[in-house]
């Protein structure tokens, strides 16, 4: 090994590759201040809280200015010089230079990086084995306790654990850990086990809030939630991946915001149960974090789903949360972060975007107060960050900034410099910016501030003197929260971990994947049923936007199906049955789209463009989601013409609109991100459905038309189950009902909808 392992009894293990130990009255310490001695730093008798504050007086200014920031890293197999290596062969140590959304990345070698610039989190992104990732953890930790003051490395990860296409940012990895389905189908799952025991969705909420998840046992209510929670922390603390962005809490109430599929679905009070569960077993406890435990950051406060219209907050367009509909800020959107709160949650994030007081009608907090709506980036907003969540609402963790809020998503503080920015957001609340590395901007800020700056130069309009000044008190303030967060998780006395039992624990672990391959299935809505059976001659397809992709996924179906000795025919024409997978996709994130999200199914649709406001224009472009939808359209007359039948899969990643697909088909089903098999045992009648929707699927373009001025007739900030209540009356049917698809059974896509139906009125 790497390095070396003393146990302490009824103490803590530490681990050390290069740093110095000692003894003390019969127990191992390590010398993380540099001291050799037992001081307040090195004492892990004292508390996480009391350390943190003891080493923030210890390290010096330039320390503790590297510790203000996180941003991506990079193992040495992604190296730009690949001569340029550490003698390990795990670290690059030459330039780095790339650009992306965020900015200009101008990085040194690594050990220049945890040396020199004194950076300890780093956002990890490769999709590496468990044991090269292990292996490059140990590194960076042996690297940085080379330093005078030891202070271990941060690696943290966006999820790993459920299936779907790898998004920059979004889903950094799938496939090396145990693979559940979306997070879209953890809340389906969810819902079917909630209607399985016949309580209400308000039973579970209390329960769920109620009660204390411990580790081990099974309570059949929270079967999926619990198995994923645990998983989840036992597989990231075995690679030594001790922090996760993850999850999001935000409700879905634009069903054109591209982030849907990260989400727990639309509804406030299932997101809040589901949090109460998933935050003490990943963390360890109902208290906080635990040494085996990993810190969980929330996102995106206060609740990223009230898209205007689906923009994306990363453009100009996407800039604003509007809050068209009186109080739907308490009512919907704040509700699930209060889960958050009461299970100490490590850290919340902040959105990109900022409140538009013109566009909403009049909003509260929690306790009933009118809320002020600062047009200023969450991230920066006083109202939103410090009166609200910390003293409205309790929260005592550390605020995690998205990547990018210093540069080029500085909503409503354009008009600030570098350094300035970086001084507003610390002294509103953020304690760790995500982003790039300004080491600089933050020294330039500390040095105007010492020098008098603003004596002889002039505050920017609409800011203070307190918003641009950065003063030490503060940077310690910060450090001193996040320090905290890593003593607590036991990092300093022991960083590292063995590859080998991390592959044992994440490869080899049967019950995990057994786990996750019972949520593939029981995430499964069964939308349309008329009882048939597939047939012996059997045509497949997958569908998607990206016509080669489609070609490879269709062969990966066949394959599966031969493996389960169906007959597979090569036309339509020959087959009595059709499995047709339709997996759409809309827009492509980081790269803004010229209109609003396209929901239908559709190939080469007319639509409208939009402008930076987002205002409809009188051009138009072409969009496709899936592509040969009339091809998809023939296949379905050709079995039908000869009796035979047609089953369909619906990817949900979005809540696409499904008229141009449910009246082709026989058998409907949904899942979300599910695998192909588990689809196949509910339609071979192997596995009885029991997944719900966690959204709702909306009609058609109708409901979701945008006037001249930018305003939906939808309410974008009211979720799917409730938008009926604010929609025009010539677009209700006969029941009332304009905003859900209605399939030609007569039943509504709606939240909590799937068959059987038993219990949908009880949701």
């Amino acid at each position: 090994e790497l390095f070396k392992t003393v146990h302490n009894s009824g103490g803590p293990t530490i681990t050390s590759c290069g740093r110095g130990l000692f003894e003390h009255d019969g127990s191992t310490y390590k010398d993380i201040d540099g001291t050799g001695k037992l001081s307040t730093v090195n004492d892990w008798h004292q508390s996480p809280q009391v350390r943190a504050e003891a080493y923030a007086k210890v390290l010096s200014e330039k320390e503790k200015i590297g510790l203000l920031f996180t941003s991506d890293w990079h193992m040495a197999k992604e190296a730009q010089d690949p001569e340029k290596l550490d003698p390990t062969g795990l670290l690059d140590e030459g330039d780095y230079v790339k650009k992306n959304i965020f900015g200009d990345l101008h990085l040194p070698g690594t050990t220049e990086l945890l040396h020199s610039w004194w950076a300890r989190h780093l956002i990890f992104r490769a999709n590496a084995s468990p044991e090269e990732m292990t292996d490059f953890f140990n590194q960076l930790h042996a690297s940085a306790e080379e330093c005078e003051h030891f202070v271990p490395v941060q690696c943290l990860s966006n999820s790993r654990n459920e299936n779907g296409e790898i998004v920059f940012g979004m889903n950094d990895a799938a496939g090396v850990f145990a693979t559940w389905p979306g997070t879209l189908g953890i809340a389906a799952a969810s819902l079917g086990e909630i209607a399985q025991n016949d309580v209400s969705l308000s039973c579970f909420k209390e329960r769920a809030e109620s009660t204390d998840p411990i580790r081990g046992t099974s309570d059949p209510l929270f079967n999926t939630i619990d198995h994923f929670a645990d998983c989840v922390r036992r597989e990231w603390n075995a690679a030594g991946l001790r922090k996760g962005y993850m999850y999001m809490a935000d409700v879905v109430s634009d069903p054109r915001w591209q982030r849907t599929y990260g989400t727990f679905g639309e509804n406030p009070e299932l997101t809040e149960a589901l949090f109460d569960r998933l935050i003490p077993l990943i963390q360890g406890s109902a208290e906080g974090i635990t040494e085996d435990g990993v810190a969980v950051t929330v996102k995106h406060f206060p609740g990223g789903g009230a898209r205007e219209n689906g923009f994306d907050p990363h453009y100009k367009a996407g800039q604003w949360n509007v809050y068209a509909t009186e109080g739907s800020l308490a009512n919907y959107h704040l509700p699930p972060f209060r889960a958050a709160i009461r299970r100490h949650a490590s850290s919340i994030m902040p959105y990109y975007s900022k409140p538009a007081g013109e566009k909403s009608a009049p909003q509260f907090d929690l306790d009933g107060q009118p809320v002020s709506m600062t047009p200023q980036g969450f991230a920066y907003n006083h109202v939103f960050i410090q009166n609200i969540l910390r003293e409205k609402m309790g929260f005592e963790g550390y605020i995690n900034s998205d990547t990018g809020i210093i540069h080029n998503m500085s909503w409503g503080v354009e008009n600030l410099d570098i350094p300035e920015r970086i001084a507003c957001a610390l002294n509103n609340g953020v304690d760790l910016i995500g982003g790039l590395f300004d080491i600089e901007g933050a020294e330039e800020a500390l040095r105007r501030t010492r020098e008098g700056y603003y004596d002889t130069h002039p505050v920017p309009e609409g800011f203070t003197r307190q918003d641009v000044e950065l003063r030490e008190e503060t940077v310690d303030q910060a450090v001193t929260r996040t320090l905290r967060e890593m003593f607590a998780l036991g990092m300093f006395e022991n960083p590292f971990r063995s590859p080998a039992e991390a592959e044992k624990e994440i490869l080899f672990n049967q019950n995990d994947q057994q786990y996750a391959s019972t949520a593939h299935r029981m995430s499964v809505v069964l939308l349309k049923d008329d009882g048939s059976q597939p047939g012996e001659k059997v045509y497949a397809e997958c569908f998607m936007k990206d016509a080669d992709k489609a070609v490879m996924a269709t062969e990966n179906i066949r394959q599966l199906l031969r493996k389960q000795n169906v007959h597979l025919c090569e036309t339509p024409e020959e087959a009595d049955t059709a499995f047709l997978f339709v997996q759409p996709s809309s827009g492509e994130y980081f790269h803004a789209t010229k209109g609003y999200l396209e929901l239908d199914l559709c190939d080469g649709k007319t639509v409208q463009d939009a402008d930076e406001n987002g205002c409809p224009l009188e051009t138009t472009h072409e969009e496709t989601t899936v592509k040969d939808m009339t091809r998809l359209h023939m296949i379905a007359d050709t079995l039908h013409k000869n009796g035979g039948k047609v089953f369909a899969n619906l990817n949900v990643t979005l809540a696409w609109m499904p008229g141009n697909l449910e009246p082709y088909c026989d058998i409907l089903t949904c899942g979300f991100d599910t695998y192909p098999d588990a689809v196949l045992d509910i339609w071979f009648r192997r596995y009885a459905p029991t997944g719900r929707l966690p959204l709702t699927l909306p009609k058609g373009d109708e409901v979701l038309k945008v006037n001249s001025e930018g305003t939906c007739v939808s309410h974008n900030d009211v979720p799917g189950y409730d938008k009926d209540l604010y929609m025009p009356d010539e677009l209700k049917d006969e029941n009332g009902r304009a905003y859900a698809y209605r399939d030609s059974a007569g039943n509504y896509y709606t939240f909590g909808f799937g068959l059987p139906d038993l219990h949908h009125s009880r949701l």
